[in-house]
């Protein structure tokens, strides 16, 4: 029987790898096998994520310490994965951020931050990894992970800065798809709605959100832990090869109203 989402010795790179969404998915394509790459901003969180997968899920792992704003970081981390692994076959664009604020009372400070994290700094490592990796292997798996946010507005957490970044995430995408496809390089995005984490729980679950939830969402519920790791798996195996360009809202149904 064919495996199509095996990823057995195929390598990761997965960045904002610290906490939430970015674990439950290195998590989901270790457990396929993939060799994974942490990357984030706090070294003590990314060593022990890069522990926990190693022992859970029996494969190399690699942390790496890494501000996606700066650009020679950047480059030195995908040189440090290169000289450990040879390769990297996939890369999950995961690390954000998120002002809100009235639009009218949002700072320069806070719309340059967001676009420079979570806009310029998916670029920044997409073109690092296609430019010293994917491109001269003719093969790579690029994830942008942009928000529900990026493909519409809200009412319930007024945030212009982050929907004008996700935004921009979602066409980025649909940009190097195109120019990269004569690379055999896969570019997609996953658009998730609200899903829980530690952070989350206790503002999801109170009467305000739970309300929204039944108004807005056509499941009726947020996202729990592990439901975007098949979009992951899915967008990453080498059996999606005919992919590209999509952006994938896992939403429970969010957009689509």
């Amino acid at each position: 029987m064919k495996n199509y989402f095996d990823l057995t010795g195929q390598v990761a790179v997965v960045t904002g790898c610290s906490t939430g969404l970015g674990v439950q998915m290195a998590k989901a394509l270790a457990n396929q096998g993939a060799k994974i790459v942490a990357i984030a901003r706090r070294k003590e969180k990314i060593e022990a994520v890069a522990k926990e997968i190693a022992d859970t899920y029996k494969v190399e792992t690699l942390p790496i310490q890494c501000d996606i704003t700066d650009t020679d970081k950047v480059n030195a981390a995908v040189d440090e994965v290169l000289a450990k692994f040879g390769r990297i076959d996939i890369v999950i664009n995961n690390a954000g951020t998120g002002a809100v604020a009235p639009a009218e009372d949002i700072t320069d400070e806070q719309f340059y931050n967001e676009m420079n994290i979570d806009l310029f700094g998916s670029f920044r490592v997409a073109r690092a990894v296609a430019k010293k990796a994917m491109i001269p292997a003719k093969y790579g798996r690029v994830i942008n992970i942009a928000s529900m946010y990026g493909m519409v507005g809200n009412k319930v957490a007024p945030a212009s800065p982050y929907h004008a970044a996700k935004g921009g995430v979602v066409n980025l995408t649909r940009g190097l798809a195109a120019e990269w496809g004569k690379y055999n390089i896969n570019v997609n995005a996953i658009c998730p709605g609200y899903f829980y984490s530690p952070l989350t729980k206790e503002t999801l679950d109170s009467d305000f959100f739970q309300q929204n939830a039944q108004t807005m969402i056509p499941l009726s519920r947020y996202g729990n832990e592990g439901e975007l790791d098949t979009a992951a798996i899915f967008l990453a195996s080498p059996a999606s090869s005919y992919v590209t360009g999509v952006i994938l809202p896992v939403d429970g149904g969010y957009t689509s109203m």
